[in-house]
């Protein structure tokens, strides 16, 4: 079992936002299809729709 997998089922997991310099929560997650997600905080949310080409 992987250490992703293992982080489910063990419950919530922390997400930081990973905007350079930011160190707020990433609550907003953003993939590709088959991607891990990119997480981003409300005020850097523009950066996760244009990794996922909605902006």
């Amino acid at each position: 079992m992987s250490e992703e997998q293992e982080a489910e089922l063990s419950g919530i997991q922390e997400h930081y936002c990973e905007h350079p310099g930011c160190e707020k929560w990433g609550g907003l997650g953003y993939s590709r299809m088959k991607e891990a997600p990119r997480w981003f905080c409300r005020e850097h949310k523009l950066e996760g729709e244009k990794h996922i080409g909605k902006a």
